[in-house]
């Protein structure tokens, strides 16, 4: 069980839902697209404070 009360038997009904939504074709391009958010997040955070402000 995960630590916010999440079993296994919920996860695989939330990606059954989520199956449903966005159809078989679609689920790889929305996590490409989740992945790419991601990164560009993370390359925001990491980032030092003053490296994109130009003076």
């Amino acid at each position: 069980m995960l630590s916010n009360g999440l079993g296994w038997p919920h996860l695989l009904i939330i990606a059954a839902v989520f199956m449903l939504f966005f159809g078989a074709k679609r689920l790889p391009e929305a996590a490409q697209s989740l992945g790419k958010s991601l990164r560009i997040l993370k390359k925001e955070i990491t980032k030092p404070n003053g490296e994109d402000q130009s003076d």
